[in-house]
């Protein structure tokens, strides 16, 4: 009868981005995910599944392949790879998330995609909950410790809008936060002079999947008077904990919590 037709979900989803992959997990649809990109490392049994490429290059020969009947793709970065894929005959979702707010629309947006709103909505809940009471706790501190952020290193990438929502969340100031709303990472390169002027009190790098150089920060030149330098709370943090606009930003949303409070006990 009319209207009575069951509603036909993807069962063959390929993930374009690390997050996509633990979204789909999160919410229970990860044996409906058949691949997955290099950069994938959550949850644990996601590496037994394809590869399909990196971040911003891809083998369209072997997604086809994969006869995927749903692709999640991140961004303006994979912007051409999507509209590849479109022109394939391919249905793609591209989330473009910006803000903390926007994560967890794009994980209900997900959740609607694939039949699973009961479980994005339960995540989601979860997820604010947490930033509620990381939130709370550091509300009745004394005081902000300005933190900055470092994403790239040449040239020196900073503002990213969630990370810098997550420092002021976990009780700091994030000295560049006055960039947050530029989109592109062009418009977000900053003066290593200027960094010395905002004299953050930690210094936390996340390089983009690169190992950071933390000696190498501390020993830029006039970067020794920064008060993060001299008080040697220069911290490296795993991009998949912050980088990656997700589930595990939790993680990061912890250990910034972490860093911001030692700097503050470090003043008594």
């Amino acid at each position: 009868m009319y209207g009575k037709s069951p509603v036909e979900f993807p069962r063959r989803i390929v993930c374009l981005t690390a997050e996509h992959v633990e979204i789909c997990y999160a919410l229970g649809a990860g044996d409906r995910v058949v691949g997955v990109p290099g950069t994938a490392r959550r949850p644990a049994e996601a590496a037994a599944k394809p590869r399909v490429g990196g971040f911003t290059t891809f083998r369209v020969d072997r997604i086809l392949d994969l006869q995927p009947d749903l692709i999640l793709a991140f961004s303006d970065l994979q912007a051409d790879i999507s509209a590849e894929l479109i022109r394939a005959g391919l249905p793609v979702f591209c989330a473009n998330p910006r803000s903390v707010d926007e994560v967890m629309q794009t994980i209900l947006t997900v959740g609607g995609l694939l039949g699973a709103e009961p479980a994005a909505r339960a995540l989601v809940l979860d997820m604010r909950d947490e930033i509620t009471q990381v939130r709370e706790f550091s509300r009745v501190w004394p005081d902000r410790p300005r933190v900055y952020f470092e994403e790239w290193h040449e040239p020196l990438i900073a503002g990213i809008r969630w990370v810098s929502e997550l420092i002021e969340l976990a009780g700091g100031r994030d000295v560049f936060a006055d960039l947050r709303d530029r989109k592109s990472a062009r418009e977000r390169v900053v003066d290593p002079a200027e960094v010395v002027r905002r004299d953050p009190q930690v210094i936390v790098a996340s390089w983009c999947g690169k190992p950071a150089d933390l000696a190498a920060i501390a020993a830029r030149p006039g970067w020794h008077r920064i008060s993060a330098v001299r008080g040697h709370r220069i911290h490296e943090m795993d991009g998949a904990d912050i980088l990656s606009p997700g589930p595990s930003l939790l993680i990061g949303l912890r250990r910034l919590h972490e860093l911001v409070q030692e700097a503050l006990d470090a003043r008594d």
